[in-house]
């Protein structure tokens, strides 16, 4: 029982199964959003190695934001 003498709401199945089917697609989608940006930037400003940059760092924001969604998930079981 929670501090204010209820139990915990339970979610949906189907929105337990959405949480948790987020995890899948958020690194691939922040590193593919990198690769196209690093890509464009290549091309505007005639480099050849922003891409890798941009693949880098949006490995770096998917991982910040999958253990960001972690937390808040495990902080929501906990209530």
């Amino acid at each position: 029982m929670g501090e204010s003498g209820r139990e915990p709401e339970k979610k949906p199945p189907l929105a337990q199964i959405a949480r948790y089917s987020e995890i899948g697609f958020i690194i691939p989608g922040a590193v593919l959003a990198g690769l196209i940006l690093g890509k464009i930037l290549d091309h505007y400003l005639h480099t050849t190695w922003l891409y890798i940059a941009g693949t880098i760092f949006g490995a770096v924001v998917g991982f910040v934001q999958m253990i960001l969604m972690a937390i808040r998930s495990t902080r929501d079981e906990g209530k």
